[in-house]
This record gives structure tokens, sequence and C-alpha cells, in this order.
């Protein structure tokens, strides 16, 4: 039973880590060029600093993921790694929620402060961004899976101990 458990933790972090690597390379290979009214326009992630951030987020929890599948499943170190995904997942959550916010507004605009929509002029580097949103999404629900999966199992033995 053990050794199912294990292998279903590894195939979790196994699909985090693929998400955010896959958000991040996504994110940070996104642009395109376009002309409008005779001026040459280039939009790119790092014209955002939420996407930087997005792309900065995902690289560190990336690094991450690829360290705790090298941890020995014996190590003591596992009751650090639910204290690290309780920091990770956030870290993830507040990226995406900025990432989110800006590409909103990339796609609406928003009429009170008197911003265009920019995704009728670059359809592609709209549909990369969205496609990074979409992975960067995926990362942040199988990582609050880990989350709770991790909690359970470091909790699990504390609650049943007799006192």
């Amino acid at each position: 039973m053990a050794k199912i458990k294990r292998l279903c933790t590894l195939l979790l972090r196994l699909m985090a880590l693929g998400a955010t690597v896959s958000a991040a390379i996504v994110m940070a290979t996104s642009h395109e060029t376009t002309t409008v009214f005779g001026v040459s326009v280039e939009a790119k992630y790092s014209n955002s600093p939420s996407f930087k951030y997005f792309v900065i987020a995902n690289a560190i929890v990336s690094v991450y993921g690829l360290l705790v599948l090298f941890l020995p499943s014996e190590s003591m170190l596992w009751r650090l790694v639910v204290a690290l995904d309780v920091v990770f997942t956030m870290l993830l959550t507040s990226s995406m929620s900025a990432a989110l916010a800006i590409a909103q507004v990339g796609k609406k605009g928003n009429s009170s402060a008197g911003w265009l929509p920019i995704c009728g002029q670059v359809h592609n580097y709209c549909d990369q961004v969205k496609g990074a949103l979409v992975a960067g999404f995926i990362g942040v629900i199988i990582y609050m899976l880990l989350l709770l999966y991790s909690i359970h199992t470091v909790l699990d033995p504390l609650l049943l101990q007799k006192t």
C-alpha cells in the first residue's frame, strides 16, 4: 500500500512539474509583432511585470518540483516538504491571479481607464498566453492536491497517537 501511495505522489509531482515547466516555457516564448495604423507594435510577455512574475514563479516551482522528486521516501525532510508545498502553492496561486488579471485587461480592455483590448490585433500572442494560463492553472490544481495529500500524510500519524 505504501508503494502505491508513493507511486501516486510521484505521478502527481511529475504532472505538476510538467504543467509548471510548460506554463513557464509557453509564456516566456509568447510574442507577436503586428502593424496598427502603420505603426509596428510588438506584444511580448516581458512587457508586463505580472507575466514576468508568472514565468519566474513557475520556473522556481519547477526547480522545487524537480528537487523533491529525488528526495528519498524515508527522509525526515518530507515534513519540510509539507511547509514548502504550502509556500509554493501560494506562490503559484498569486502569480496565476496576477497573470489572469492582466490577461483579462488584454482581452477585454478597461473602458474606465481608456485601455483598449489588444487581442484583436495579436491573436497568436493571446492564444499563447491563454495556453500558458491553462497550464499554470492545471499546475495550481495539482499542487493543491499534493498539498492536501502531504498534510494528510504528515498529520494522520500524529492524530492517531494515543495520549
